[in-house]
């Protein structure tokens, strides 16, 4: 059984145990602005998922992280529409993500539903990254 839960401080354990792309700080921020989640599977923690809003108003998703094990059997479709779903509750008609094109994530994404919208390019040395691409869904 999967259970989509709001992040809350005593998960931060589990939660740097899968997700080190953010600092404290940020995970503070999550935790306060109810802007993360720790995905369980049997009351185990099996991903975690945050985001953003993008220019103020856009729901982005910034991660959504499934231990390895946990992958390519509908959790991640579950856990996006679930997400979908509370932010269409919040009044939101378009959500957004993105994933670098050298991913896979681009093709799940796909799936779902999600368009390609466009594309950044990072060039400068310290942040050189394959090309970012932008999806974007109206739910």
């Amino acid at each position: 059984m999967i259970e989509v839960k709001k992040v809350k401080l005593e998960d931060k354990e589990n939660w740097f145990a899968l997700d080190s792309h953010i600092s404290e700080e940020e995970f503070a921020h999550k935790v306060s602005s109810q802007t993360g989640y720790v995905i369980w599977k049997d009351s185990v923690p099996a991903g975690v998922f945050r985001y953003n809003m993008f220019w103020d108003k856009i729901p982005f998703v910034t991660l959504i992280y499934l231990k390895e094990e946990q992958r390519a059997n509908g959790i991640g479709k579950e856990v996006m529409l679930f997400w979908e779903n509370e932010m269409k509750a919040k009044g939101h008609n378009v959500v957004m993500t993105s994933t670098q094109v050298d991913e896979s994530a681009q093709h799940f994404y796909r799936k779902i539903g999600y368009k390609d919208c466009g594309c950044l390019v990072l060039d400068i040395p310290e942040f050189e990254q394959p090309m970012e691409m932008f999806l974007l869904k109206r739910i």
